[in-house]
């Protein structure tokens, strides 16, 4: 069992799994803008736009395309999902056991954490490569094994600090991250519009649907990572908050990043190709900026990375707490921050493609979180309250223990869809045997494993709540979950 210890009104949360109270939800809608902005302040959304022109083949006009569906679809999910936090007060992870059972949600739960370590790790070399840019920039610092190390550690150590503190303490930065973040990149807008050669950018030719498509999937990615993180951002509001805000601060506060980032990758492709595929992607960038546009401007990025890895770990504590491990939420981000280290130096160390790594990484991942959306979704279009006690109860006593734990329909759908969606991945070092087939031409296999979970679930017999007593025995409720 987790902590059951209230919040208090200081800045460090201590609440744990269990649902809010109601006197306790005083959190509003608008503060998730700041929230999903700052989970997109990422310097590779600049080389992912150049991979759209220089790898996909794009011209500009379809790459914004993408760089507009892509928020849209992504943080439309995270926002829908969102709404279960409203309605049963708890993090998104813990919620999943009212779908899957106790110990079914074990199984999505492992895979969304082990996830999550990849992600965090990404973020934290993105981070340490930031620092080292800034010190070489400003003081003619090289690049060593031992800086890399010095600089991985600093970076975890903040992302573990600000985490621990919480919810209120990631509102805080992430509403002044949002307009210094948002003020500097102004600058580098007005920077690109002055010197860019756009007659070489706009006479770019157009490349085809398949990447087009593709495209929206890898940019997507990122956002499909949040998807069951969202509840854990909502926990706070009062039951009757209305639901559009919740999906329409997603949307617009990942949009007003994601559009112009990718956009000034693909820009800055077209004089700088190597941008798309450079084993250090933000030094990279360093040398295309002016030094005093380039070394504030990776300054706020850096804080953008901390303020993403924060928000990762804060619910990758939760999840560990979901998984069984019986500590402190502050504690169980400390477990994510150690294998971010442990990762993080072999990608900067030993890896010999970054990039590669990390769009085979997010393209992974968007199929490992699919298919739990899928399910989830399904249930909450069924479902519209939580029994918080029983979501606390991970015994045989639990209304949501079903059959020895399992709620099988949920995890049956998971299952299958999990493994359809792999049928269709291609990535550097797997490639599914359907991923010549026109969904993987097209990268849609996360689409497929939404799908596939999804119908499965929607046409399977409903899971039947079961009131039980304190020996564990009761019958199936008639109204199903």
């Amino acid at each position: 069992m987790s902590s059951t210890t209230a919040e208090t009104e200081g800045a460090l949360e201590t609440r744990g799994l269990e649902p809010v109270p109601d006197a306790e939800r005083t959190g509003r809608t608008r503060e998730l803008f700041p929230t999903w902005v700052a989970a997109n302040i990422s310097v590779l959304l600049l080389t992912m736009g150049a991979g759209l022109i220089v790898s996909n083949g794009l011209n500009f006009w379809q790459v914004l395309v993408v760089a507009l569906v892509s928020p849209l679809l992504s943080y439309g999910m995270v926002g829908l999902i969102s709404i279960a936090g409203k309605r049963g007060g708890s993090p998104g992870m813990t919620l999943s056991r009212a779908v899957f059972g106790q110990r079914g949600n074990l199984f999505p739960g492992a895979l969304i954490w082990v996830a999550r370590w990849g992600w965090e790790t990404i973020n934290a070399v993105t981070g340490a490569y930031a620092i080292i840019t800034v010190l070489n920039i400003c003081f003619d610092v090289e690049s060593s094994t031992w800086l890399t190390v010095v600089t991985l550690v600093a970076f975890v150590a903040c992302t573990f600090l600000i985490s621990g503190l919480g919810r209120k303490i990631l509102h805080i930065c992430s509403t002044w991250s949002t307009y210094a973040f948002g003020a500097f990149s102004v600058l580098v807008l007005v920077y690109l519009l002055a010197e860019t050669d756009w007659s070489a950018v706009f006479d770019k030719p157009a490349g085809s649907t398949a990447m087009m498509v593709a495209g929206v999937g890898t940019i997507a990615a990122g956002g499909i990572s949040w998807v069951p993180t969202g509840p854990d951002f909502t926990r706070y509001l009062p039951r009757n908050a209305s639901n559009k805000p919740l999906v329409g601060h997603a949307v617009g506060g990942a949009a007003i990043v994601v559009v112009p980032m990718v956009l000034m990758g693909a820009v800055m492709a077209v004089s700088a190709p190597k941008l798309s595929t450079a084993q250090d992607p933000v030094s990279f960038l360093g040398s295309l900026l002016p030094t005093w546009i380039a070394v504030p401007y990776l300054i706020m990025a850096l804080v953008g990375m901390l303020l993403i890895n924060s928000m990762s770990m804060y619910s990758a504590g939760f999840t560990a707490m979901t998984l069984g491990i019986k500590v402190p939420r502050a504690w169980a981000v400390s477990v994510n921050a150690i294998i971010s280290l442990i990762f993080g130096y072999i990608l900067m160390n030993v890896a010999t493609s970054f990039m590669g790594s990390f769009i085979s990484f997010l393209t992974l991942l968007a199929v490992a979180f699919s298919a739990w959306i899928g399910v989830f979704g399904i249930d909450m279009l069924r479902r519209k309250t939580y029994d918080g006690q029983a979501l606390m109860d991970t015994k045989r006593t639990s209304a949501y223990w079903y059959k020895a734990g399992f709620a099988w329909q949920a995890m049956t759908a998971w299952a299958i869809a999990l493994a359809v969606g792999l049928l269709f991945t291609k990535v550097d070092w797997f490639s599914g045997p359907l991923a010549t087939s026109w969904i993987g031409r097209h990268g849609l296999g996360w689409l497929a494993t939404i799908v596939v979970a999804a119908v499965l679930y929607a046409v399977l017999p409903k899971t039947p709540l079961v009131e039980k007593d304190a020996a564990g025995k009761g019958e199936p409720d008639l109204v199903s979950a």
